[in-house]
């Protein structure tokens, strides 16, 4: 039978091989995973779909492969006599699960490392990078579970870093890099992107977080923007609105789910926190942590990263961006990027110039679905709202 790449969620077309978890000749359990793929926003793994043994691996570790394809073959259990589905393993060795990211994974492969031979010093047993090099190095004992001769450990040390696979002075365009322009590329295609821009007066914010500091509370700048935003597409829901244009019609969502576009090692990905509208400030800069930390970890599931209905990129804290036109995470309507704060000389009401501390926000949004005076007039009370953060608790009241 052919187990095949099939849609893991959110409309995915291709994903990227990572690692096979069998090989030819294996005896699997039903659910027990069989190879781990990498989407543009997630890493996941393909279970067998009954218990057997495996056939044939039909496609390469590191090959990009559409939804569709056979990634191996299996054969049933009843179908395969003792003799030839249960090879013996060796007395004193157990089979495990390896728990690795991708990137710890490719690191072992490029060093001819075999991760079962490697104690995880991570959450559960989970091997990290540096377990990997520690093992290289011979700084540690192999895993009890699978014990090798100290021989065998010292000739397995290859010279560090490893040599690469690729000509000089290139990279690999695979993978979630390649998953991400794909459809980021799509998204310029079929959308019409227009962005808009504001500067803020972060003065009175920074001063209000300090007074939460001192009374020993923390609520990040982020959670606070969250929170601005999901007021204000309460009072602008044509922002918080996928557009359905095969039945010619824009559905306007009651629930904001936002999105927070998150840098991680492996790429740009986007984490969503549900039902903001309905969450605390301290809920939601709880929540960010979480999925901000699952990101970075490669442990987002399908529900972590699904459903989101707006998107926030705040790029203030890499202090380094004073502007841009974000690209619209299709199918949604709006997003909205925060800049680096700069202190700077203000002209103010009194013909004065005052020190204030300054933010400048990119506002990007689907033109067919609304216009520019609409944009203008979200960023005015998304403004209102930072500029003078005692009115929010009036919002909230």
């Amino acid at each position: 039978m052919e187990v095949k790449l099939h849609d893991i969620g959110e409309g995915m077309t291709e994903a990227n091989v990572n690692h096979f978890l069998v090989k030819a000749g294996d005896t699997v359990k039903a659910d027990q995973p069989l190879v781990e793929v990498q989407t543009d926003k997630m890493t996941a793994e393909i279970p067998a779909p009954f218990s057997g043994r495996i056939k044939e691996l039909r496609v390469g570790e590191g090959e990009t492969i559409p939804v569709g394809t056979t990634v191996l073959l299996m054969e049933r259990e009843d179908s395969v006599t003792e003799a030839v589905t249960t090879p013996k393993k060796p007395q004193g060795i157990r089979a495990r699960r390896v728990l690795a990211s991708p990137y710890t994974r490719k690191i072992a492969r490029e060093n001819g490392v075999d991760l079962d031979s490697v104690s995880g010093s991570g959450a559960g047993g989970r091997i990290l990078d540096e377990d990997v090099y520690s093992f290289i190095q011979g700084e540690r004992v192999p895993s009890p579970e699978n014990p090798l001769s100290v021989d065998t450990e010292l000739e397995a040390k290859p010279v560090l870093p490893a040599a690469s696979n690729h000509e000089p002075n290139t990279i690999p365009f695979k993978g979630r890099r390649r998953q991400i322009a794909s459809k980021m590329s799509h998204s310029l295609r079929t959308i019409a992107h227009c962005t808009h821009f504001e500067e803020i007066d972060v003065t009175n914010l920074l001063e209000w977080k300090e007074t939460l500091r001192t009374s020993g509370q923390s609520i990040s700048m982020g959670a606070y923007f969250i929170k601005v935003i999901s007021v204000c597409l309460k009072e602008f829901p044509i922002f918080n609105a996928l557009l359905d244009e095969r039945n010619e019609c824009v559905h306007l969502k009651k629930e904001h789910h936002i999105g927070i576009a998150t840098d991680t090692e492996d790429g740009l990905i986007v984490p969503v926190i549900k039902n903001v509208e309905s969450k605390s400030m301290k809920d939601i800069h709880q929540e960010m942590k979480e999925l901000t930390f699952k990101a970075q970890e490669n442990k987002l599931t399908l529900k972590d990263i699904s459903g989101g209905t707006f998107t926030v990129s705040n790029v203030g804290p890499l202090n380094g961006s004073i502007g841009a036109t974000p690209i619209i995470n299709e199918p949604e309507t709006g997003l909205l990027a925060f800049h680096k704060t700069k202190k700077r000389p203000v002209v103010n009401d009194q013909d004065e110039i005052v020190i204030r501390s300054m933010m400048n926000v990119s506002m990007s949004f689907d033109h067919r679905v609304t216009d520019g005076g609409n944009a203008v007039r979200f960023t005015n009370r998304l403004r209102d709202l930072i500029e003078e953060p005692q009115t929010l608790l009036l919002e909230l009241i």
